[in-house]
């Protein structure tokens, strides 16, 4: 018998899944998930105990959402470390915008929050210490991608600026790196989404690196509340005004 009698006709199969699990495995090891935290099994029961006494009213036992609170399956562990890391969750009170406040957790308890709504389906994950290193970043890449993609709301150096129906994009001086990655990967209320296609996780940690340089430095003086126009014309208009009414005080009084 030769050898092509003896090759099986299921080869062509089996070869082609094995090169498809190489191929996944491949990508799991390359891929920006891998640099993501993942809860383990401990982390998700303690946070199912802390969702159970403090979240479930809103957003039901399971996490399927009310009429009160949205459906919190597959938002991802992200979402839910960036909405009770910032203090927005637990919601004080209904409003057009969840405000920042002093979080109700400290970070155990947050990420175990986090674990346990990462557990309900398939989301973005919180980041790794590496993809937030602002020390790995590039200030000056992340300033173009911070102005051609944030600053319309956010200001040019993060500190925010007024929406439409009551709403308000947030300063960022005290946000912290992973934050900050949480808010471009989950678009947390008026926020969009920023996926890979549009900004890569490269670009997230350089604008980080700029945001945090901002924080350091001050170029060209005062800053004014970093405001940009607005405070820069109000005082020209108070200076200018001002020297002005006080010429033509002393001008009148001088023809006196």
């Amino acid at each position: 018998m030769n050898a092509s009698a003896r090759r099986s006709r299921h080869a062509p199969t089996v070869l082609v899944m094995l090169a498809l699990l190489l191929t996944a495995a491949l990508y799991a090891l390359v891929s920006p998930a891998a640099d993501a935290q993942a809860g383990s099994a401990a982390d998700v029961e303690a946070g199912e105990k802390l969702f159970q006494a403090n979240c479930a009213t809103c957003h039901g036992q399971a996490g399927e959402g009310t009429d009160i609170g949205p459906s919190l399956i597959g938002v991802g562990a992200a979402s839910a470390h960036f909405q009770v890391s910032t203090g927005r969750m637990p919601m004080a009170a209904n409003s057009a915008q969840a405000p920042r406040k002093p979080p109700v957790f400290d970070e155990e308890q947050t990420r175990q929050l986090a674990a346990f709504v990462g557990s309900l389906g398939p989301g973005p994950e919180i980041p790794s210490a590496e993809a937030v290193d602002p020390a790995l970043g590039d200030p000056a890449n992340g300033m173009q991608l911070f102005r051609t993609n944030c600053a319309m709301c956010h200001n040019a150096v993060g500190a925010g600026g007024a929406l439409s129906e009551g709403k308000y994009a947030p300063p960022l001086y005290d946000s912290t790196p992973t934050q900050i990655y949480e808010a471009m990967i989950t678009g947390p209320q008026a926020m969009p989404v920023f996926n890979e296609a549009s900004i890569t996780p490269e670009g997230k940690r350089d604008i980080i690196a700029y945001l945090m340089e901002q924080r350091e430095t001050t170029p060209g003086g005062l800053s004014l509340g970093s405001l940009g126009p607005v405070s820069e014309g109000l005082w020209a208009w108070i200076l200018g005004l001002g020297s002005l009414i006080g010429i033509a005080v002393w001008i009148g009084a001088k023809s006196s």
